[in-house]
């Protein structure tokens, strides 16, 4: 039998679902020491039948706002409800128009599935810019890529401004770095409506590609908006050989995220599983490179990308 409270199609009914399915099953209430109880009073009272959809809809958002996470939304068909202090508080450390430039990618770079990549200082170093983890590559894709860089001393994967996508596109690109299977990171889920009703922590683990493995210097360029699928991808090369994490913190976005519908037909997303790096600490706030780094002012005026450069030298600096 089916014991889930319903809620009538009002906004006070609406507002009551959505109350109740953060309360129940977002995974990160007692970890941010949320009050969601205290919080939703005080947003309750700004609720009445009488609000048009807009004004409904703010107020909903406004309070998931509260939750501080770039993985929860409130989807609507006239609006998408988003938390972006994750990434606007901090420094960009990214420029397009600098990593189009001659020195870097230029005009006449390569693409292979999702992935842009070109040979830069001097053909010493090999350059991939990975825009978005919803983009997919293949096996093949990587392997033209490697035989590009064959003479290449190291390699920088570019994954700033990357937003995330699938995690799955996460995985298959690490898995290309590392030289056997390795657990580098947990997972948890919950297991029940209470804040810290979670599971045991499971195991997640990063394959070694059986016939792929580059093996030389790896520099993960890394920033503020380096998100979600995104932030998976960093936690797993944090401990993958022959690689270093270059530049500023990720923006995290460590939960795994579902819906939910409420009873007018609006979507929440939220976080509801959490993950952890292999020391089995939470990723949601981020994961702090091993060098960090900032664009200077200076350099961009002259078209240098600070953080690139400094990918460089570390490779460059490898014995």
């Amino acid at each position: 039998m089916d014991e889930s409270p319903t809620f009538s199609n009002t906004n006070q009914g609406n507002f009551d679902a959505l109350r109740t399915i953060i309360d129940k099953k977002y995974c990160y209430l007692d970890y941010k020491n949320i009050n969601w109880d205290s919080i939703s009073n005080v947003y309750q009272k700004q609720v009445s039948d009488t609000l048009s959809e807009f004004a409904f809809f703010d107020i909903m958002g406004k309070m998931l706002g509260e939750l501080k996470d770039g993985h929860v939304n409130l989807y609507s068909s006239f609006d998408r409800s988003r938390y972006w202090k994750w990434y606007t508080d901090y420094p960009a450390n990214f420029s397009e128009e600098l990593i189009k430039s001659s020195r870097y990618l230029g005009d006449n770079y390569r693409i292979a599935g999702g992935l842009r990549y070109a040979r830069i200082a001097n053909d010493s170093v090999g350059y991939i810019y990975y825009e978005s983890f919803s983009s997919g590559f293949s096996d093949s894709n990587m392997r033209y890529v490697m035989t590009y860089f064959k003479d290449c001393k190291g390699l920088i994967i570019d994954v700033r401004d990357n937003g995330g996508g699938d995690i799955s596109n996460s995985e298959q690109l690490a898995s290309y770095f590392f030289t056997e299977e390795t657990v580098t990171g947990y997972m948890s889920h919950k297991m029940g409506a209470g804040h810290s009703d979670f599971s045991e922590l499971v195991e997640i683990k990063t394959p070694a590609h059986k016939t792929l493995q580059w093996q030389r210097p790896v520099v993960v360029l890394t920033n503020r908006m380096s998100y979600s699928a995104t932030n998976d991808f960093v936690n797993r090369m944090k401990i993958a050989p022959n690689v270093i994490i270059v530049g500023d913190k990720t923006g995290g976005g460590g939960g795994l995220p579902l819906s939910s519908e409420l009873p007018n037909g609006w979507l929440v997303r939220f976080s509801a599983s959490p993950m952890f790096n292999s020391n089995k600490q939470h990723t949601e706030w981020g994961i702090d490179p091993d060098l960090q780094d900032s664009i200077k002012k200076s350099d961009e005026i002259k078209g240098i990308d600070t953080i690139i450069e400094r990918g460089i030298k570390e490779i460059k600096n490898k014995p």
